[in-house]
């Protein structure tokens, strides 16, 4: 019950733009530089990393950065290439830059199962990638973010911090949880992460079934909320329960705290495909997926700067001690 994701759109635009852009910068590279002595790599590297950037502004002061790094946050690109002649027809190009006239940025597909790029503002949807730097509950956590506005300030839950047991064994630890007899018996199989420092005793749901009573769209393809009406789509057999991810608790900022936090540098805005948000509620997992790291998945597929991030402090993976 997928529905179109209008995102997938905004993600090809984007990856455009960075193809042009990148072109554009090889082109100026050509006409300025030596023709026989291509750029470097170390160059190429910050050309690509520098093509589409988020736009954070630094922060304060050394100490004022620090201070949020260690306190609570949260409520705690190919191009297609024709054959280069031998000898160009602008008598104003030499034969080596006869490719500025035939390089152009190729059709831009995205893989829908994994995309993802810098988003420069908050909507509902998005995710928020922890900084290396932050530690805490949310060490490199992803957040999604459920609602966001100015004047209530912005909801969102922790979306790679799974538990070990499922919901059966979760729930039953938990003496005031919204949780019914019914539900854990339905949802005994069910996938449970840990979703937030507010309200841990009070769970609620990911899935990708559908607009269902109780439920609310975050974006096409992605809802949360409408347990009750999941717990019959599973009796019917029309769900499995492991297509349903719990999620303990959530995390919460008054208005704008969570844009000071990003203007500090706290956190990585981004938009990413339907099948990260829901890695951990049934969503499918390829050969090209690091199924154990969704930071660092995410933070490598959107290129650049962010694949240097994931590469250089990947490794611990998402499942850790329960906070």
């Amino acid at each position: 019950m997928m529905g179109d994701d209008w995102r997938e759109f905004r993600a090809r635009l984007v990856a455009r733009e960075h193809a042009e852009e990148l072109a554009e910068t090889r082109t100026k590279t050509s006409v300025q530089g030596s023709s026989s002595s291509p750029p470097k790599e170390e160059k190429f590297s910050k050309i690509i990393s520098g093509a589409i950037s988020s736009i954070f502004s630094k922060g304060g002061k050394d100490d004022e950065k620090k201070d949020m790094f260690n306190g609570e946050v949260g409520g705690a690109n190919k191009f297609s290439k024709l054959d280069i002649p031998n000898s160009c027809e602008d008598p104003f190009l030499s034969v080596e830059e006869c490719h500025i006239l035939y390089d152009k940025p190729a059709d831009v597909n995205i893989d829908k199962h994994r995309w993802a790029h810098p988003l420069g503002h908050l909507e509902p949807g998005c995710v928020l990638i922890a900084n290396e730097k932050l530690g805490g509950v949310f060490h490199q956590t992803v957040v999604l973010i459920i609602d966001h506005s100015e004047k209530t300030g912005s909801t969102g839950m922790i979306i790679n911090r799974p538990f070990p047991g499922n919901l059966l064994k979760t729930a039953s630890d938990e003496d005031n949880c919204n949780i019914d007899l019914s539900l854990k018996i339905a949802f005994g199989k069910a996938p449970v992460s840990y979703g937030g420092p507010v309200m841990q005793d009070q769970f609620s749901t990911l899935h990708g079934y559908g607009e269902v009573e109780g439920s609310k769209k975050v974006f096409p393809g992605v809802y949360v909320g409408g347990s009750s009406q999941l717990m019959l789509e599973v009796r019917r057999n029309t769900m499995k329960p492991t297509e349903v991810l719990f999620v303990k608790g959530h995390a919460a900022w008054v208005p704008g705290q969570l844009s000071r936090e990003i203007e500090k540098g706290v956190w990585y805005v981004a938009a990413a495909s339907a099948d990260f948000i829901l890695r951990y509620a049934g969503a499918p997992v390829s050969e090209d997926d690091n199924p154990s790291d969704l930071w660092a998945d995410i933070l490598t597929c959107m290129g650049g700067k962010y694949e240097i991030v994931a590469k250089t402090h990947s490794g611990k993976g998402d499942q850790r001690m329960s906070p």
